[in-house]
Formats: structure tokens, C-alpha cells, sequence
């Protein structure tokens, strides 16, 4: 219960510094859009916290270790440090883009964003599932094994491409055409850090050679 808690006490943190650089950025709490998107991702946080806190627990205290800080390897440290910035920086366009007006898409837009940003967290759930031993960082854990089924059977990182679905998603959700510049500058930073990544899982997973000769794809589904 105890790691339960925490993590979700660290998903309603993250939901408060978004509303912060949001309405902060936009300069008004009158952003529907902003709203939606907030209470969305925090109703999937809590929930996922919830089900694997009485389920499984290792998955949150993996999912807790994240971030610059608990990367080991510089790369990981300059690549999780640049998918902040960039993360954040779609935001504050997204809500800079509300406040004057520069792309102001139909209502039918943000609809569609809020539905790949779910798509995107759904995707992201079911990689976890999956494979438990998905972490927040970059580690091999004793005995993990390489896993090969479900959306591991389509790319390398399922999780990356997840995520990625997700920051186009959450722009267009927010109603903003110009914040998917952010969502653009994910792609290189996640190449740098797939890239770094399976060097490491080479060298220490058991196995992960070979799967690489059978999952040719690394982020997106027969391109790449």
C-alpha cells in the first residue's frame, strides 16, 4: 500500500506542475481543453496505480525509478533531461498557442488529440503488462528475460513508440497545432536513447541478440 501510495502521490504531483505550466502559460483557468486533458491522465494514473499496487507491486517501484537521477549511463541522463525539456516545452506552446491564437483548430481537434493521447497511455499499459520488468529507467534486472509476444512481437520498445503516440496526441488535445513541435523533437532524443539502450541490453540480456534478428523494428511498425 505503501508504494501504492507514493506513486499515486507522484502521478497528482505531475498532474499539479502540468496545470501549473498550462494555466500559467496560457494566463487563464478558462482552457477546457487543458482541463480535460488533466483530468484524463490523472484518472488513468490513479487507476493504474490502484491495479498494480494490489496486483503487482514490483511494477510501481519500478515505474518510481525515473528520471535524470536514476539513470547510470550519461546519455541516459542527457537523453531522460531532454524529454523533460521537450515534454514541457509542448505544453507551454500548447497553452501559448490557446492564449494567442496562433493555429486555433475546431473542436473536432482536440477530440481526436484527447483519443490518441488515451490510445497512448493504453498502449503504454499494455507494454507493462506485458513486461514487467519495464522500468522508468534504463537497468537489467537478475533472471529478466527478453520478451518477444504482444506489442514486443511489432517493435523493440513498445513503450517508446507509446509514448510517442501519446506527445502527438496531447498537443492536439490541448488544442494547439504548433505545440507538436515538441512531439517532433521526441523523435531524434528517443533515437539517441533506443540507440544507447540496445548497447546495454546487447551486453547484459540474456538473449537480446537474437531477438533483435526476429523484431527487426525498434520504434515504429515497419519503418524503422
Amino acid at each position: 500500500m505503501k508504494v501504492m501510495a507514493q506513486a499515486i502521490g507522484a502521478g497528482l504531483v505531475t498532474a499539479a506542475l502540468c496545470g501549473l505550466l498550462l494555466f500559467w502559460a496560457a494566463g487563464t483557468f478558462d482552457y477546457w481543453q487543458a482541463w480535460t486533458f488533466l483530468a484524463v491522465y490523472t484518472t488513468i494514473s490513479i487507476a493504474c496505480c490502484v491495479y498494480w499496487g494490489l496486483t503487482n507491486p514490483a511494477v510501481l517501484q519500478r515505474r518510481l525509478r525515473g528520471g535524470p537521477k536514476a539513470e547510470t549511463r550519461i546519455p541516459q541522463k542527457l537523453a531522460s533531461t531532454a524529454l523533460v525539456v521537450a515534454f514541457a516545452a509542448g505544453l507551454v506552446v500548447s497553452a501559448l498557442d490557446h492564449r494567442f491564437g496562433w493555429s486555433a483548430p475546431p473542436t473536432a481537434v482536440p477530440i481526436l488529440g484527447e483519443a490518441l493521447a488515451v490510445l497512448g497511455f493504453g498502449l503504454g499499459v499494455l507494454s507493462i503488462m506485458e513486461n514487467n520488468y519495464a522500468a522508468a529507467n534504463i537497468t537489467v534486472e537478475n533472471e529478466q528475460p527478453v520478451i518477444s509476444t504482444g506489442m514486443y512481437g511489432l517493435v523493440r520498445h513498445p513503450m517508446y513508440f507509446a509514448a510517442l503516440v501519446t506527445m502527438i496526441g496531447i498537443p492536439l488535445a490541448l488544442g494547439s497545432y504548433w505545440g507538436l513541435v515538441g512531439a517532433l523533437a521526441y523523435v531524434p532524443i528517443l533515437v539517441v536513447r533506443i540507440f544507447d539502450e540496445e548497447r546495454l541490453l546487447a551486453q547484459e540480456l540474456s538473449g537480446y541478440r537474437e531477438y533483435t534478428r526476429h523484431v527487426r523494428y525498434r520504434l515504429l511498425p515497419y519503418l524503422w
